[in-house]
């Protein structure tokens, strides 16, 4: 396997084979043959997941583990070729799908170890067809152009020969002389192709008449080559219904051409395994027409000897509504697929698992292993706010590479400190680079503040509050489906239901204006929004962010709306109102449910305090974190408990709402000394409540683990706790 591909095992072992080799029939990078797992039809597998899970990256691996050893081509479906027709071609003669076949013939063509080039005859003929649509007399030299690229298909040696360009010439010259009549040209170009196809006697004007005759059995063609040709050209420029049933003609023909390049004793002597064709980003045109085009065949009984591999944003798609699916671990040893009657059933979707611990240790590792000084939990605390996406991690390390010699000791850091991917560029902020390719294609600011938000309710309160008036509801609603088409719907309690990109969205916001003022009125409006009816339960009017404007909020608050709102209030730097939440709620609420909150609270994001006015405390974007100083009890001297508590338990519970705070941060480093602290109050914690203590003993030896391990904190549960 390529030694940058991590995690990814299951698809290209050797030794058992992964399913890439059970597949195709030989091994990753060797001619080797493999005994195929599926000695009839393979599946058509695509992979799925959402951006920076690597599906690109696992599709170039399949390219490059077989190019030269068996035929293979790739296409990016984003790629600039398939999105409008080339100047001067008309729409009518050219779509995604066509230039898709184009590509793809030319990259199978490539001659192997031991075999020489694929010709596609069947292929050349019907784009020829398609092509003459738009062909005119105003415009010979792209008619050459075009026909040129388009006969050569059907070259079995090399390009550069000087028969080569003969006998297109010859062809060209005849199909141009065709067209000196006004009027249509399809079938005066059609007539001369096919006389010209006949007048050779070279294996060149062999295959092209066998590939020509194979348009006899085109529906309604009555066993007529030329009208099939015909007929296929007018389903092509009508468009609809009718173009998608020319293009799969025309794909079952380059299957055809591919089949018989592997047909016959000779053939399968020289070469080995089966060709591959890779579509990436398949849910872009010309994706789809390519995969029913596969898919509908097959389920018709119309075998192929390709091996298809596509990749698709998102887990599902309603064209393989009938797929299996399987997790990447699932298909490691086998795939246990057997094909149902529907079209999709020939389909079988993996989806690409995140990477695990390890990997992001031997990632990290490699990008530093020049540093002297690496954090020892620096790999840990990668995956656990990338949450094992390859990406993030790979990015991340390249920063750690360029930024710890540079004083960058946390996740914070590395991701605002500048970041350069190429020698000859400038750098910028790594989370940007990161948000740009896991966030394109617009309504970036709306999604940055949306990601604060935890439910549709609240988002739709934060669109009204902040976002321009023609974004409203509608706006949501359209964020909110995009998210969970590509693999990222909200999860209880978050809008954004990846974590690490709603780490990064959030990030931006604290950095979208030099004062922050964007970030404090996104957290205030959610404050406002979670709030209830009722006298204000703060001293001095005080509304938590600081700024002393005397804004009410509505409590007293149930306690879901209190956590939320607790939430909010600690992102804005204020932890005094949760520290009093979870004092007074210790001896109410069950243990289970105090844990519960404890954690929701704490897990506000933490951006460093400021000045009144917004500026950074210390003059530069880290700020100054003091929460390990609370945590570890070295600010209670200073600290004075309100009159009419417990000060033992309130000082208890602010250095653990610290603790906890500071250890749940996907964007700093696991602190050891408060990891200790975390255990020692967890530990007294519990022998204030003897109905919880066995909880609370449990913390005190999960969440410290779980803390150093990079792993998010477990509440425990225990269903014979005393309530």
């Amino acid at each position: 396997m390529h030694a940058g591909l991590h995690g990814r095992g299951a698809l290209f072992d050797t030794d058992p084979p992964g399913l890439v080799p059970r597949l195709v029939g030989v091994r990753p990078h060797q001619h080797l043959s493999v005994r195929p797992e599926h000695t009839g039809q393979a599946p058509f597998v695509v992979f799925t997941g959402g951006r920076g899970i690597g599906r690109s990256a696992v599709l170039g691996e399949i390219r490059d583990a077989y190019r030269g050893h068996t035929p293979v081509a790739l296409i990016d479906c984003e790629d600039g070729q398939f999105a409008a027709p080339p100047p001067e071609r008309p729409a009518e003669a050219w779509s995604p799908v066509a230039q898709a076949l184009t590509t793809v013939a030319e990259q199978l063509a490539e001659p192997v170890t031991g075999a020489g080039r694929i010709s596609f005859p069947r292929l050349a003929a019907g784009l020829l067809a398609v092509a003459a649509g738009g062909w005119s007399d105003r415009d010979l030299e792209r008619i050459r152009q075009e026909a040129r690229r388009i006969l050569l298909l059907n070259e079995s040696g090399s390009w550069l020969t000087g028969f080569a360009g003969r006998w297109v010439g010859k062809i060209v010259a005849k199909m141009i002389a065709s067209m000196s009549q006004t009027g249509p040209v399809v079938e005066p170009i059609i007539e001369a192709t096919l006389e010209a196809f006949s007048e050779g006697v070279s294996p060149t004007h062999t295959r092209l008449r066998k590939g020509a005759t194979w348009y006899r059995d085109y529906p309604n063609a009555g066993g007529n080559p030329k009208l099939g040709l015909i007929l296929l050209s007018g389903h092509f420029r009508a468009g609809g219904d009718s173009r998608g049933h020319a293009e799969r003609y025309l794909v079952r023909a380059l299957l055809a051409d591919v089949g018989d390049a592997c047909a016959g004793p000779l053939q399968r002597s020289k070469r080995i395994g089966r060709p591959v064709v890779i579509v990436d980003n398949a849910r872009t045109a010309p994706g789809p027409g390519l995969m029913e085009a596969v898919l509908r065949d097959r389920a018709d009984g119309i075998a192929d000897r390709v091996v298809l591999f596509a990749s698709l944003r998102g887990h599902t798609h309603p064209a393989l509504r009938n797929a299996a699916h399987r997790p990447l671990p699932g298909v490691a040893r086998h795939t246990d697929w057997t094909p149902g009657t529907s079209p999709s059933s020939h389909a079988l979707l993996v989806s690409l698992t995140p990477l695990s611990p390890d990997d992001a240790l031997h990632i990290v590792g490699a990008a530093c292993r020049a540093a002297d000084d690496v954090p020892p939990l620096l790999a840990q605390a990668t995956h656990r706010l990338t949450g094992g996406n390859p990406l993030g991690i790979t990015l991340l390390a390249e920063s750690a590479r360029q930024n710890l010699p540079r004083g960058a000791r946390s996740l914070g850091r590395l991701l605002t400190a500048d970041l350069a991917l190429h020698e000859d560029g400038d750098g910028r902020p790594a989370y940007r680079e990161l948000l740009d390719r896991l966030v394109p294609g617009g309504r970036l600011d709306e999604l940055t503040v949306l990601a604060a938000a935890h439910d549709r309710d609240s988002a739709l309160a934060l669109a009204q509050a902040q976002l321009p008036d023609d974004f409203g509801a509608y706006g949501v609603l359209d964020l909110e489906e995009r998210l969970a088409r590509e693999g990222r719907a909200g999860v209880p309690g978050q809008f954004v239901g990846d974590p690490f990109l709603r780490a990064l969205l959030l990030l931006r916001l604290h950095h979208r204006d030099p004062d922050h003022a964007r970030w404090r009125a996104t957290h205030r409006a959610l404050i406002d929004h979670y709030a209830e009816p009722g006298p204000d339960p703060r001293p001095d009017g005080d509304d938590g962010d600081g700024d002393g404007d005397g804004r009410r909020t509505r409590g007293p608050d149930g306690p879901e709306r209190a956590r939320y709102r607790l939430h909010h209030e600690l992102a804005l730097g204020k932890p005094d109102f949760a520290v009093a939440y979870l004092r007074d709620t210790f001896h109410v609420l069950d243990t289970r449910g105090w844990l519960s909150a404890l954690c929701f609270i704490a897990s506000a994001p933490y951006y460093h305090p400021h000045h009144p006015d917004g500026r950074d405390l210390d003059g530069h974007s880290g700020g100054h974190d003091d929460r390990a100083f609370v945590a570890l009890g070295r600010t209670d001297a200073a600290h004075h408990p309100p009159d009419g508590v417990d000060p033992v338990l309130h000082l208890r519970v602010r250095r653990l709402l610290h603790a906890v705070w500071q250890l749940t941060d996907p964007l700093v480093l696991p602190d050891p000394g408060v990891t200790e602290r975390l255990r020692f109050e967890l530990e007294q914690l519990s022998n204030a409540r003897p109905a919880g203590n066995a909880l609370l003993w449990r913390a005190s030896r999960d969440w410290p683990a779980d803390a150093l391990a990079g792993r998010p904190f477990r509440v425990p549960d225990d269903d014979g706790e005393v309530r």
